[in-house]
């Protein structure tokens, strides 16, 4: 007998669980609470689309070279189509230093670190067309997931046999074998299992940041910047982080992240005219911004709440639910810094196909499933966490009038700053395999781990600065106090409430 899959939610973690399952025969509903893109036309798409489940479809994304492997190999068709709608593929000769084009030999592994990047509403877009291709998937979009249908066996564990949902102002019951959850971070669904006493473990901290995003279009006739011989499009000042997201169709984006504890910056950030203002400050950001090479599209696009979490369906062997399996941001979030959230949900939902043919057992399965997230997940979610705790230190040490670094973080940063940063951008060897933990196809802190790399950036930093001098970027931007003159802000505002506490 064929099983039955309803999967909540149709962003980017529900339309992976539909590719990654539809192989392997099953019947998949898949729901979505909004109406579905307005047209074909990715312009159109963008502006209009009212796609409120995802609270951040209109800040800036990128698929890592993991998921792009994943779509290459499970369903290439898909990736031409993405590809035929304007959405960018960057290799990795994209991210080399002009010292390191001069020298690089192309090496077969590297075509595997190329990244896809478009406006997340293209993505999709085109994901979605080719989803209802698939015969044995059913999208429907305008119904509301709003409980659970649940029973509670002799053993005291819940299975969980559907949904009811709203539509259009009736309620209709959707029965399944198997219901997977990707409504998003703020999905409720799971609150109702843990009401009714799932016993499901969680632990989450703040990441003590935001993000601000705005998006702008390239004018008739105008280019890109060059990527290399000039300051780096993406930087970390401590007070500001930024980046550019090449996009689809002549579209680009700027994200700029601004630690909590800076709160008069962040209130300027989401004024239009201080946004770009702010990009015009950055030598990385500056020719990209140019009034005569883009024009600016719509608002600034905020983004808080950003809590890592993550929740275990399994605790000391025992299941808390049967039949239910999240999935997304529902069952793991880590700071978007490292654009890492889509390829979080694809990697999932292949652990949850291998899950599901390995035993038809319900318990097994997530037992199963548990361990294979586990294994392949939380390297990042852990390694993520440490830089967010070591950021919002940081930012509340710049804050902290009188603050003096030790010399142990002094060290630290010099190790980093003109140890790794160096080096990473001198061997085309060693970025390549730094990459690939950054990129999810390996331990994101294996690369540094091995003694060989350690030694190569060692050298490096005993080196110093001068004979490493043509290794350094130019000056990313301002300092705090500069920038915040340029915006008119008084630079002593958050520091106050700082000093009066201590």
């Amino acid at each position: 007998m064929t099983e039955t899959v309803v999967i909540v939610g149709a962003g980017i973690g529900g339309l992976c669980a539909a590719l990654s399952l539809a192989p392997t025969g099953r019947r998949i509903l898949l729901i979505d609470r909004d109406g579905p893109p307005p047209g074909d036309d990715p312009d159109e798409v963008f502006h209009s689309w009212k796609h409120t489940g995802v609270g951040h479809l209109r800040q800036s994304h990128a698929f890592l070279a993991r998921l792009r492997s994943i779509l290459k190999t499970e369903h290439p068709r898909l990736l031409e189509q993405l590809l035929a709608l304007g959405v960018r593929e960057l290799p990795f000769d994209a991210f080399l230093t002009d010292s390191q084009k001069a020298a690089y030999q192309p090496e077969p592994e590297d075509a595997e670190l190329t990244i896809i990047t478009s406006r997340r509403t293209t993505l999709e877009l085109a994901m979605r067309r080719y989803v209802q291709t698939l015969e044995n998937v059913t999208l429907r979009s305008g119904l509301h997931a709003r409980r659970l249908i649940t029973a509670r066996g002799d053993d005291g564990v819940i299975t969980v046999s559907g949904v009811t949902a709203d539509e259009g102002g009736s309620s209709v019951e959707l029965a399944a074998d198997l219901v997977v959850d990707s409504s998003g971070k703020s999905g409720f669904l799971i609150e109702q299992l843990i009401e009714e006493g799932a016993p499901i473990r969680e632990e989450g901290e703040p990441a003590g940041i935001l993000y601000f995003t705005r998006h702008y279009r390239l004018r008739p006739g105008q280019a890109e910047p060059p990527r290399t011989g000039a300051a780096p499009a993406s930087g970390d000042l401590g007070f500001l982080k930024f980046g550019v997201f090449p996009g689809d169709n002549g579209c680009f984006s700027i994200t700029l992240a601004v630690p909590e504890v800076e709160v008069e910056l962040r209130k300027a950030v989401v004024d239009p005219d201080r946004f770009h203002a702010i990009t015009q400050q950055l030598p990385g950001l500056a020719p990209w911004t140019d009034a005569g090479r883009a024009e600016p599209v719509g608002k600034v696009y905020g983004m808080g709440d950003l809590i890592s979490r993550w929740r275990d369906f399994v605790v000391e062997d025992r299941v808390a639910v049967r039949g239910y399996f999240a999935l997304g941001d529902l069952l793991v979030r880590t700071n978007p810094l490292y654009g890492r959230g889509c390829s979080f949900a694809a990697v999932a939902a292949q652990a949850l196909r291998q899950a599901l043919d390995q035993t038809p057992d319900p318990a097994g399965r997530l037992i199963a499933y548990h361990q294979r997230v586990t294994e392949e997940l939380r390297p990042y979610y852990l390694n993520q966490r440490a830089q967010d705790r070591a950021a919002v230190k940081r930012a509340r040490q710049a804050l902290t009038p009188g603050y003096r670094k030790s010399l142990r973080r002094r060290l630290l940063e010099g190790f980093f700053d003109d140890g790794v940063r160096i080096a990473l951008r001198s061997d085309v060897a060693l970025l390549r395999q730094a990459l690939r933990g950054f990129h999810m196809l390996e331990h994101p802190d294996r690369w540094l781990g091995k003694p060989k790399n350690l030694a190569v950036v060692l050298g490096y930093w005993a080196r110093g600065r001068r004979r490493n001098a043509q290794a350094y970027p130019p000056k990313l931007g301002p300092d705090r106090a500069e920038m915040l003159q340029a915006l008119a802000i008084d630079a002593q505002a958050d520091m106050r409430p700082l000093a009066d506490a201590a």
